[in-house]
């Protein structure tokens, strides 16, 4: 197998007070998308990046400083290795360690047969012998047919230039930079993003052609983001390169999902690919319907009478909010205006369901009640719980693996889920120090959009065993016995 290998050093990204060193642990941020050559094998691309703040810098020489990071990838099929890549990546030469403000970006690409594999990823601090290395698993399923219209992953830009030098980076006459963090600050104000489609002159004929869609979505809620739709007809080839800029300068704080569509000439859905991300833009306000012009006589929310009734109502509604529906539910309640109120629930059901906002709302809140039950705290109604939260969220996991009374381990539960929307085989590992508190915090989950921390067994046994200590490397007996091998059992 062919693999293409290149190190891109950009000064940029990581800035900030750099970390005493024996403060320092290693950050590393990870996506990748996938490819198909029509006549040839898919590929995946994977890009990496590490803060170089979170790095040792050895002295080489008097004056000089250097890191080196040690970087292996493997991919798996049934416990056997397909492909990997075990390489060092080293920085520049600094004589300043003491406001390091650049990271380390790397990017590689595999050939690799259609099929399902495991993705490892092992990054260690070569200039580190105390801490673990950094280390996660992902499951990948590539996946495309000879003969049917199929849509790579979707891969951000931070920047791109014309070449006539063909490279790893390069894709049809570009280097394209890519974008590690699916983030967008308010600093940024477009986002570029590089996607190819297969196969439509198969499927709609060559002289043909089809409609390309792409737009903004709402995480949370699926809705279409009003401003964000875009479509054009394309003529149909052996493969389509979508290759676009659009302007986020009014989206919204959130978090989101860019989706890239076709659909045939009658209009009917193909296939579709998207992509999460997060955004931070607290000058743009929600643009939320006029409540005022809202008619909610003889709606259900005409029969609560109750204030505390209904502000509890509204709280309840977060864990399936977007970040700026759950601010200006925190200011509706703040202000007090109980008609208000009553608009914003009414119209939040029925931008979620138009024919029956009162069954969606009887829907949710016998959930609600369900999970006030089932998780609630001394101190926390369920919903407001971490494992309420995702439950609401996300409905019942397929499967709950419970661990109560492993010796060396603080109680903990990791559930599974099979799908998540597009994803496959998602888990959440959540965990308590006081069982009398029922208050099990999510520490890790591999889904888009959660909390992830590949270091979630060190919170586990952290009950037994000091990872700070100088005379350990690890706990001696349950140190990732039960709790990874119930994440490996979990596929």
């Amino acid at each position: 197998m062919r693999k293409l290998f290149t190190l891109l050093l950009i000064l940029c990204m990581f800035q900030g007070i750099a970390q005493e060193q024996h403060k320092k642990s290693l950050r590393a941020y990870l996506s990748y998308a996938m490819f198909y050559v029509p006549g040839a094998e898919p590929y995946i691309e994977t890009y990496l990046a590490v803060d170089g703040n979170s790095v040792y810098f050895k002295e080489t020489e008097p004056g000089n400083f250097k890191a080196s990071i040690e970087i292996i990838m493997l991919f798996k099929q049934h416990d056997s290795i397909v492909d990997y890549a075990k390489y060092a990546l080293n920085s520049p030469s600094i004589t300043d360690t003491s406001a390091i403000d650049f990271g380390f970006i790397d990017q590689q690409r595999f050939s690799l047969p259609t099929g399902e594999y495991q993705f490892e990823l092992i990054i260690s601090d070569i200039n580190n012998e105390l801490d673990p290395p950094f280390q996660t698993l992902e499951n990948i399923q590539l996946e495309f047919s000879d003969n049917e219209v199929g849509v790579s992953g979707i891969q951000l830009i931070e920047s791109y230039e014309k070449t006539d030098t063909e490279g790893v980076l390069t894709k049809n006459g570009y280097n394209l930079i890519p974008l590690v963090y699916a983030f967008y600050p308010e600093s940024m104000k477009s986002m570029s993003f590089y996607a190819e489609v297969y196969h439509t002159d198969k499927v709609f004929g060559k002289d043909s052609g089809f409609l390309l869609n792409y737009y903004i979505e709402s995480f949370e809620s699926g809705k279409i983001i009003d401003g964000f739709q875009f479509r054009k007809r394309t003529d149909s080839k052996p493969v389509n390169i979508v290759f676009n800029t659009i302007d986020i300068s009014d989206l919204p704080s959130g978090n989101y999902k860019l989706v890239l569509e076709v659909r045939d000439r009658d209009n009917k859905q193909i296939t579709q690919n998207s992509l999460f991300f997060r955004r931070s833009n607290p000058g743009m306000g929600y643009q939320i319907n006029d409540l005022a012009t809202v008619n909610i006589s003889n709606t259900f929310v005409n029969r609560i009478t109750a204030p505390d009734s209904l502000r509890e109502y509204l709280l309840c509604l977060e864990p399936i909010s977007s970040e700026v529906e759950r601010d200006y539910v925190y200011n509706l309640i703040a202000k007090n205006e109980t008609d208000l109120m009553k608009k914003y629930l009414y119209n939040f059901w029925v931008s979620r369901n138009y024919s029956s906002p009162e069954e969606a709302w009887q829907q949710y809140y016998y959930e609600v009640q369900k999970v006030n039950l089932a998780y609630k705290t001394p101190t926390k109604k369920g919903y407001a719980t971490d494992r309420g939260r995702v439950y609401l969220k996300y409905g019942p996991p397929n499967q709950i693996m419970e661990s109560y009374n492993e010796p060396g381990a603080y109680p903990y539960e990791i559930w599974q889920y099979y799908t998540l929307g597009n994803q496959r085989n998602k888990r959440f590992v959540f965990y308590t120090r006081d069982m009398a508190t029922n208050d099990f915090v999510l520490i890790h989950s591999d889904a888009f959009g959660e909390l992830a921390n590949y270091r979630w067994q060190l919170d586990i046994y952290r009950r037994t065993w000091d990872p700070n200590s100088i005379d350990e490397t690890a706990p001696e007996d349950t140190w990732g016995n039960r709790a990874t091998q119930i994440i490996k059992d979990l596929k």
